[in-house]
């Protein structure tokens, strides 16, 4: 296990008590994490001591801000194995699918083939280009213990398939998925694949070039930064298949009245004036995993979430969705008390012991659907989580399910 005590008091937050003494248990990590004082702090000293535009002025303070600004790019492109290039900075994860799906170049009757088990943010632009561009959209399904049904995709791809766009990781069932095997499936039938990794990237060891996608995604917040930063990784032998989405200043080498010609990878998709104080934060947050180490902290997560399986499943009055090994899942745990509204399980935990959990549809409706389910509670877990603080979950489960 970690030491999450000492890695506790890197988060203020935590340090918050309830009018009655009870301390904040923080379950809600796959919505978003909270953040150490590290990544305030690279938050703060840029709009003390570097504020300034970059890529634009000769002055020393702008040579600064854009030095901050693209070594932030330098050290996420480390983290997950890829060339500096081929990172792109963006607002969230959702905003990378949406760079992707207005990116390229559609033609009547291609496919976009995608999974039941996917966020909104990964199914709704794929709608979109549907309609707007008559193209095709076809989904995977999954097995009745929360796999994908790899085995039906090459049933699925056709000479028209385009893209595959799925998750990395289920942020409601935790499965998973083998992305090198259907990458590599795709790419034997000339399709380009978008990896959503908003779920792994912050729990699991990455590397672009094993995964061998031409696209990833993911999200800042989600891994200690701040809100309002993102990456979309962009493979360089993709790249020329990929024009950008908004216009604006810097992302242009020149502009005539009638005509403009691109800027290089990556400057060419980030128009207009970036976030250089969140590509900061998230730099913070990246080397912040990295003194932990990611191989840790999956190990962590691997030992609270076995926990929960293991204490959530004896409880004949929950239902647990996703798959049963814990090896074969990222640290997040969806369930349902049986009589019991999910809204009012999460309220409950929260009244009875300050337990911070997300109900609801966790943007996966069609998911919640194909599982029968009107909605679910989900537990999910992080760095700074405890194994006192999942037995404390889990006995208040129990208490609640009494009450039904």
């Amino acid at each position: 296990m970690l030491n999450s005590e000492s890695i506790r008091r890197d988060f203020p937050i935590l340090s918050l008590r309830r009018e009655d003494g009870k301390p904040l248990v923080y379950l809600d990590n796959a919505a978003t994490t909270l953040k150490p004082r590290q990544v305030i702090n690279a938050v703060v000293r840029y709009y003390e001591r570097y504020t300034a535009n970059v890529h634009r002025g000769l002055y020393k303070l702008a040579q600064e801000a854009t030095s901050l600004y693209e070594n932030a790019r330098e050290t996420v492109a480390k983290f997950i194995k890829a060339d500096s290039s081929e990172v792109v900075f963006t607002k969230n994860a959702t905003e990378g699918v949406n760079v992707v799906a207005y990116g390229l170049n559609w033609n009547p009757g291609d496919e976009v083939i995608t999974t039941v088990m996917e966020h909104h943010s990964n199914l709704v632009p794929w709608q979109i280009i549907c309609n707007r561009f008559k193209v095709r959209l076809k989904f995977l399904d999954i097995t009745e213990d929360g796999y994908l049904n790899v085995e039906n995709l090459t049933s699925l791809i056709s000479k028209r398939t385009r893209l595959i766009a799925l998750n990395h990781v289920s942020n409601v069932l935790g499965t998973i998925n083998p992305v090198e095997e259907i990458t590599k499936l795709a790419h034997e039938h000339e399709a380009l694949v978008l990896i959503d990794a908003a779920q792994s990237v912050p729990h699991i060891p990455i590397d672009v070039r094993r995964l061998g996608c031409d696209f990833l995604v993911f999200s800042g917040h989600k891994m200690l930064g701040p809100t309002g930063i993102g990456v979309l990784y962009v493979d360089r032998d993709a790249s020329d298949a990929l024009q950008p989405a908004f216009g604006g200043g810097e992302m242009i080498s020149r502009v005539d009245l009638e005509k403009a010609e691109w800027n290089d990878m990556p400057w060419r998709f980030e128009p207009g004036t970036p976030n250089v104080a969140g590509a900061a934060g998230l730099a913070a947050a990246v080397e912040y995993l990295e003194e932990i180490g990611m191989d840790n902290v999956r190990r962590h997560e691997i030992q609270l979430t076995d926990l929960a399986l293991k204490r959530l499943g004896d409880l004949e009055s929950v239902v647990v969705y996703g798959p049963k090994k814990t090896e074969d899942r990222c640290g997040l745990v969806a369930f349902n008390v049986k009589g019991v509204n999910s809204h009012d399980a999460a309220l409950l935990l929260d009244e009875l012991e300050n337990i911070a959990v997300r109900s609801g549809l966790h943007c996966a409706e069609p998911l919640h659907r194909r599982l029968k389910a009107q909605s679910s509670v989900r537990a999910s877990f992080y760095i700074y989580n405890t194994l006192e603080e999942v037995e404390l979950l889990c006995d208040t489960v129990e208490k609640i399910s009494r009450l039904s």
